[in-house]
C-alpha cells in the first residue's frame, strides 16, 4: 500500500500536470482554425491578469521568508502548503495565458479579421483590482507595524493575500462572457472542451491535494490559512460543470458560429460599452 506522502505527491503531479496540459487544447484550436471566433476576448484577459497574480503570490509564499514567517504566526507556526508543484504550474500558466491572448491580436497570427472588442466591464475589473491592490500596499505602509514586518498589524502577508485575491475574482468572473456568449449563439464551436475536462479533474485534485496537506499536519489552518488555493478549485470545478453541460447536453452537435467575426461577449454580461482592441 502506498504511504500517505507518496499518495500527496502522485495527486499533486497529476494535478498539475492536468492544469498545466488544460492550455493546450485551446491554443491548438485556434492554430488548426486559423481563427478565435467562438472564444471571447474576456477570458484569456483576465487569465493573464489572474495568473501574473497567482505566480506573484504563489512564489512570494514559496520563497519569501517574511512571508513564511508571517504566515505562521498567523496559522499557529504550521508551515504553508505552497509546494514546488504550485510555483511550477503558476510559471507555466502565466507564458501560455499570455501566449493565447496573443491570439486575439489576428495580425500577429495571420488568423481570421475578428471584430474583437473587450467591455469596459472587463476593464473595470481589472483596474478594480489594480487599485485594491494598491490601496493595501500603501496601508501596510502606512499603517503597518515596524514597516509591515509585524504579523500582529498589518504585514506584508495582507498584501499578498490581496493579490491572491485578484486570482480568486477573476476566476469568479473570466467564465461568466464564454457562459454567456456560448448561450447567445447556443453553440460552443471555437471553445475546446478538452481544456474544460482536464480543468475538471485538475480542480478535484487540487482539493484533495489540500485536504490531504492539511491532515498529515494535523492542523486544517492550512485550508483556511489558504483560501484562494481551495476557492480557485471550486470555483473552476462548478464552471467546468456549466461548461459540460453545454457542450454536451444543450448545444449538442450545433455548429453555429457568428460568420460575420462579431464577438457575442460585446453584447453579453460584463461588457457594457466596449473600447476596441487593435487588430
Amino acid at each position: 500500500m502506498l504511504s500517505p506522502s507518496t499518495i500527496r505527491f502522485l495527486k499533486a503531479f497529476s494535478r498539475t500536470l492536468l492544469w498545466s496540459l488544460s492550455f493546450y487544447p485551446q491554443i491548438l484550436l485556434n492554430l488548426r482554425r486559423r481563427s478565435t471566433i467562438g472564444a471571447t476576448a474576456a477570458f484569456p484577459t483576465l487569465n493573464v491578469l489572474g495568473f501574473t497574480c497567482y505566480t506573484l503570490t504563489t512564489l512570494l509564499f514559496y520563497y519569501s521568508p517574511l512571508i513564511q514567517s508571517q504566515y505562521k504566526v498567523r496559522n499557529n507556526g504550521e508551515e504553508n502548503t505552497v509546494r514546488g508543484n504550485d510555483v511550477a504550474f503558476a510559471l507555466h500558466a502565466l507564458v501560455l495565458s499570455t501566449l493565447t491572448w496573443s491570439m486575439f491580436w489576428p495580425r500577429l497570427w495571420g488568423f481570421e479579421k475578428r471584430s474583437m472588442k473587450v467591455g469596459r466591464g472587463i476593464w473595470g475589473i481589472v483596474f478594480g483590482c489594480m487599485g485594491g491592490v494598491g490601496w493595501t500596499v500603501a496601508t501596510v505602509i502606512t499603517k503597518g507595524k515596524g514597516g509591515g514586518r509585524d504579523a500582529g498589524g498589518w504585514a506584508w502577508i495582507d498584501a499578498v493575500y490581496a493579490v491572491g485575491y485578484v486570482k480568486l475574482v477573476v476566476t469568479v468572473l473570466k467564465y461568466i462572457p464564454q457562459a454567456w456568449a456560448n448561450y447567445k449563439r447556443q453553440s460552443t464551436v471555437g471553445w475546446s472542451i478538452d481544456q474544460i475536462l482536464m480543468d475538471l479533474l485538475g480542480g478535484i485534485l487540487s482539493i484533495a491535494q489540500l485536504v490531504i496537506d492539511s491532515s498529515m499536519q494535523s492542523d486544517w489552518s492550512g485550508i483556511t490559512g489558504n483560501p484562494v488555493k481551495l476557492g480557485l478549485g471550486n470555483i473552476s470545478i462548478i464552471f467546468d460543470i456549466i461548461f459540460m453541460v453545454q457542450h454536451y447536453i444543450l448545444y449538442r452537435g450545433n455548429g453555429k458560429v457568428e460568420e460575420d467575426g462579431e464577438d457575442v461577449e460585446r453584447r453579453g454580461l460584463l461588457s457594457g460599452d466596449e473600447a476596441a482592441a487593435p487588430q
